[in-house]
């Protein structure tokens, strides 16, 4: 499988209609399995809100980094795979951190750092693709009053010094869609080369 990661400069809002099938076709004419990569606010409508738990509830932030992830591999479509690789893609930005030095907490499909959420993340299936939004905090700012949240910019090193910024911030982004990638195409070589009896 063949997968394209695209960084867009440009500032947009996630609103959840990201989410719906070749949303990367249709705005940026990437064929195939794909990654686009963003910076922008997140404030999810209730026409597009995805998971029956969050009806009802705020979802935003006034600054995000957004991942959305598109796979054809699977035909017809299945949840349960979309799942996994979103449980994946949390876990392989949970490995970055650590290396970082910064300890995290996984609940499910969201990170927490210092007992307060950096990250929402959703899956979804259509007739033809399954889809993951993986987003974080980059700030912790329009966030909903009700949940403790905390930004990659307001972690600190022992020495209260700033991990990630703007500078890095590219290169962070770079690095987990690399490893994300690598994991699941390496995946496929394994099938591959499996000798099934």
């Amino acid at each position: 499988m063949t997968i394209i990661h695209k960084h867009i400069d440009d500032i947009f809002e996630y609103d959840g209609s990201q989410i719906n099938p070749s949303w990367a076709f249709n705005e940026f004419g990437i064929y195939g399995s794909s990654i686009i990569t963003w910076v922008g606010p997140v404030n999810i409508t209730p026409g597009n809100l995805k998971d029956f738990a969050d009806v009802g509830l705020e979802i935003k932030s006034n600054y995000m980094i957004n991942f959305i992830c598109e796979f054809f591999d699977c035909q017809p479509a299945n949840m349960r795979i979309a799942y996994l690789r979103q449980r994946l893609i949390v876990m392989i930005f949970r490995e970055v951190l650590f290396e970082k030095g910064i300890v995290s907490k996984r609940e499910g499909d969201d990170i927490f750092v210092e007992n307060r959420k950096l990250s929402i993340s959703i899956a979804s299936a259509s007739l033809s693709s399954m889809k993951i939004h993986f987003a974080l905090n980059l700030e912790d700012k329009g966030t909903p009053d009700d949940v403790e949240t905390i930004g990659l910019f307001d972690i600190k090193d022992k020495n209260g010094n700033q991990i990630f910024n703007k500078d890095n911030l590219t290169e962070l982004v770079n690095d987990v869609a690399g490893r994300y990638i690598d994991e699941l195409e390496t995946i496929e070589k394994d099938i591959s080369k499996t000798n099934l009896l």
